[in-house]
């Protein structure tokens, strides 16, 4: 458990990323700042659309553009969390 809010919080060093997009993340299969570097955005675009057409987990989606932008700050941010 502790863990997880640990990588919450992680996620959240992450601009444009807040509560609602870091639970949609986490159902997607990314609940870590370094799982989201390693991810394609095309097939994390489409599989958050999936995941929130069964969860409504948000009102509105973010774009590839948003979910790349994510993907690249992942990639450059520094690594905070060891386990």
């Amino acid at each position: 458990m502790i863990l997880e809010w640990v990588n919450l919080a992680d996620l959240f060093r992450i601009k444009g990323i807040g509560e609602e997009y870091s639970d949609l993340l986490e159902e997607a299969g990314v609940d870590s700042v370094v799982e989201l570097a390693k991810r394609d955005p095309e097939n994390l675009h489409a599989k958050m659309a999936e995941v929130n057409a069964k969860e409504k987990l948000v009102r509105r989606l973010p774009t590839l553009n948003e979910i790349k932008d994510w993907i690249e700050q992942a990639k450059k941010l520094p690594k905070k969390v060891e386990h």
